[in-house]
């Protein structure tokens, strides 16, 4: 990786963990009836941590 192609790299990763972020946190919100604070703190953590993983599988299946 050069260094022009790194900070593009970073943004991509950056914004594919956002949209992953968005989609399971909507989801969360989708399925929980009514939310206090703590299930958005909640669900937004289990959204970051899902984000991560999805990520990190869509990695390990494209490398094959």
């Amino acid at each position: 990786m050069t260094r022009r192609t790194a900070p593009r790299a970073a943004f991509l990763a950056a914004g594919e963990l956002l949209a992953w972020w968005a989609v399971l946190a909507l989801l969360w919100l989708v399925l929980i009836s009514t939310v206090d604070t703590l299930e958005r703190i909640v669900g937004a953590s289990c959204a970051a941590v899902g984000a991560v993983l999805a990520r990190t599988g869509r990695r390990a299946v494209s490398r094959r």
